[in-house]
């Protein structure tokens, strides 16, 4: 059975829960009482260090919504269940709403705060769309805000902030390297290469790649030489500096990224902060949060 087919059973049974059922004449079609609530969705960290980035989303979160019920989700079953092993337990998305519904919650703001409309986001899309049709016949209504790299104006917004985030030290003719995830989802992929084009017009010394997509290392390092860069700093372009960042990128094993620049001669500085630790980039992912709770007004 596909994730999909999974997805939309549970959406199913959690609603046959948590939605009531009206008889005729007992007031089926009457307002409910508006009680709203923000779920806040990311792929999630297991790493202890990372995840202090979440606190600064749920810090500024609540002083956008000082009134909303807050609560989060995770997309990743991997990360989910490492959390489990550490005795933390996180909600997936359609067990997370079906929770709110069953509390009574009439309106849903669900935050994604992924990093670009890859698979993950589609999959809390089509999550989101299911529980919002039927649950609007009770007067609910449940909306999805888009990721952080949904437009050319968050992209541009984006790379202004992270050039912030470099120590200060940082010279022009030193390159920025940002590592992304990447994704299977084609489309969404291709977001990486749109970054790293709007990015090299705000600072030509600033390249996006990705560990598990396109561009990769091996596209971004002939540019470096061509641009005479002597020296690199590796920055995550994820939510949290986890696993990714701190091995794959900033790692002591021969394939890492640092290991890799400094083998070709590059003298490179790690920066292991995430998006989600800079207070600018969290307004970006809330102004899409904005956009959709102004339909709830």
């Amino acid at each position: 059975m596909t994730r999909r087919v999974c997805v939309f059973s549970l959406v199913i049974a959690m609603l046959l829960v948590t939605v009531p059922y009206s008889a005729p004449g007992s007031g089926h079609g009457e307002k409910l009482e508006k009680k709203s609530a923000v779920m806040l969705v990311a792929f999630g960290t297991s790493v202890p260090e990372a995840l202090t980035a979440f606190d600064q989303i749920e810090k500024q979160v609540r002083e956008a919504f000082p009134n909303e019920e807050v609560r989060w989700a995770f997309t990743s079953g991997i990360i989910r269940a490492k959390l489990r092993e550490q005795g933390r337990e996180l909600d997936p998305p359609a067990v997370a709403l079906a929770k709110l519904l069953e509390a009574g919650y009439t309106h849903i703001a669900v935050a994604s705060f992924h990093t670009l409309p890859g698979e993950e986001f589609h999959d809390l899309y089509q999550d989101v769309r299911a529980f919002g049709l039927m649950s609007e016949a009770h007067g609910r209504k449940i909306l999805v805000s888009r990721p952080l790299l949904s437009s050319r104006e968050n992209m541009e917004a984006v790379t202004k902030a992270l050039l912030k985030g470099v120590p200060k030290d940082r010279k022009p003719e030193d390159a920025i390297v940002l590592m992304g995830h990447g994704s299977e989802h084609h489309p969404g992929d291709a977001v990486y290469a749109a970054m790293n084009f709007y990015s090299m017009n705000v600072d030509p010394n600033l390249f996006v790649g990705t560990v598990e997509g396109n561009p990769t290392l091996d596209d971004i390092a002939p540019k470096l030489k061509d641009n005479g860069v002597k020296k690199v700093y590796l920055m995550p372009l994820m939510a949290v500096a986890g696993d990714h960042a701190r091995n794959d990128m900033c790692g002591d094993e021969s394939d890492s990224w640092k290991s890799i620049l400094k083998q070709q001669g590059f003298q490179v500085e790690c920066v292991l902060k995430g998006t989600a630790e800079n207070s600018e980039i969290v307004d970006i992912w809330l102004d899409n949060l904005r956009k959709i709770h102004a339909h709830f007004e």
